[in-house]
């Protein structure tokens, strides 16, 4: 399976970035998933969990809104507002 590179980016930092298989996203207009190929757009975001997933391994980050950037470089995330989730 391709790989997407994903970045997750709050005002204080980058709390994320790596080459991953699939995010999962709280979009303002509805939950959206993201795999490597997408087609290009952008999206505001509402508050929510940002799911990431690689392999066997799951990560979760809930953001208080922002926005979303599915590019040919994949998906970048600039979040209000994020952290790790527990």
């Amino acid at each position: 399976m391709a790989k997407l590179h994903f970045s997750l980016v709050a005002p204080e930092r980058e709390l994320f970035s790596a080459e991953v298989d699939q995010v999962d996203v709280p979009g303002a207009e509805g939950d959206f998933g993201v795999l490597a190929g997408h087609a290009p757009f952008m999206t505001t975001l509402r508050e929510g969990r940002v799911t990431v997933k690689n392999g066997a391994t799951i990560k979760m980050f809930d953001i208080q809104g922002g926005f979303a950037d599915v590019g040919e470089g994949g998906l970048t995330i600039l979040a209000e507002h994020a952290v790790e989730a527990i």
